[in-house]
C-alpha cells in the first residue's frame, strides 16, 4: 500500500490480499450473481486446485457453535456471519460472504481484524457456509492471490512515481481551479485484477477500480477529477 497526501487529505492505493481471497472464493464456489457488491469476473480467471477438499454437506444436519461473540457493550462485534443468514446455503453462503467482503473493503477494519487463520478459520464459526467453502477452496484461492498481490507489487514499484503524480497532480488541479487548498477527505483505492475496465464504489470512503484503468494514466486521472471535484 502506498499514501498520497498532507495532514488535510489521504488517497491510499492497495491491491489488499483480503479482497483477492474474496474475489476467488467468490469465484470458486460460483457465488456470481448473489454475491454483492456486483464485481466484474477475475482476470486472470482462478482454476480450482486439482486436489480441493469438499465442504461439509449443507443439509441441515446439526452442528456444533460456539456462543455468539459479543463486543465490550454487549452489542455483536464487527466479525462477519455472526448468523448464518437467509434459509437456504446458497442464500446462506451469499449473505456471508457480503458481511466478509464488507470488512475487507473497509481498511482500517481489515488492518485491526485479520479474519484468515488456516487450518480452522476461526473468526468463520458462526458463519458455517462460508468458512466450508473457505477450508475447501482456501489453497487454490491464496495460490491465485498470491500470484496476483505479487504482480501489483512489482507492477506499483515499476511505476511508483507516475501512480503518485496521478493522484497528487489531479487534487494540485483542483486546488488550482478553486484558488485555496483541499480540505479534509479520504479515499482509498482498491486496485483489482477485474475482467472489466471501470470503478465500483464499495464503501463510505472506498473504490474499487480495475488494474487495467490504474495502469492507464490519461484514463485514471480523468475518472479520479470528478471525484476529487466532489470531494474537495
Amino acid at each position: 500500500m502506498f499514501v498520497e497526501g498532507t495532514l488535510r487529505w489521504q488517497v491510499t492505493e492497495d491491491c489488499p490480499w483480503d479482497l483477492l481471497m474474496a474475489l476467488a472464493l467468490r469465484d470458486l464456489t460460483g457465488l456470481g450473481d448473489r454475491a454483492r457488491p456486483e464485481l466484474p469476473g477475475l482476470d486472470p480467471a482462478v482454476a480450482p486446485a486439482l486436489h480441493s477438499p469438499r465442504p461439509a454437506p449443507a443439509d441441515g444436519r446439526a452442528r456444533m457453535r460456539p456462543a455468539p461473540l459479543v463486543g465490550p457493550t454487549g452489542g455483536r462485534t464487527s466479525r462477519p456471519g455472526l448468523d448464518d443468514g437467509p434459509a437456504g446455503p446458497d442464500d446462506a453462503l451469499a449473505a456471508q460472504w457480503q458481511a466478509w467482503f464488507e470488512v475487507a473493503a473497509d481498511r482500517h477494519r481489515r488492518l485491526s481484524a485479520p479474519l484468515l487463520h488456516p487450518p480452522h478459520f476461526e473468526a468463520f464459526d458462526r458463519a458455517i457456509a462460508l468458512q466450508d467453502a473457505i477450508i475447501a477452496h482456501y489453497d487454490a484461492a491464496a495460490g491465485w492471490a498470491g500470484a496476483r498481490h505479487a504482480e501489483y507489487v512489482a507492477a506499483s514499484a515499476d511505476s511508483h512515481a507516475r501512480r503518485a503524480a496521478d493522484i497528487v497532480g489531479v487534487v494540485h488541479e483542483r486546488e488550482h481551479e478553486l484558488r485555496r487548498q483541499a480540505g479534509y477527505f479520504r479515499l482509498d483505492i482498491e486496485v483489482l485484477p477485474l475482467a472489466e475496465k471501470g470503478a465500483w464504489i464499495v464503501g463510505p470512503h472506498t473504490v474499487v477500480i480495475s488494474a487495467t484503468l490504474r495502469e492507464d494514466s490519461a484514463a485514471f486521472r480523468d475518472w479520479l477529477r470528478p471525484l476529487v471535484a466532489a470531494l474537495v
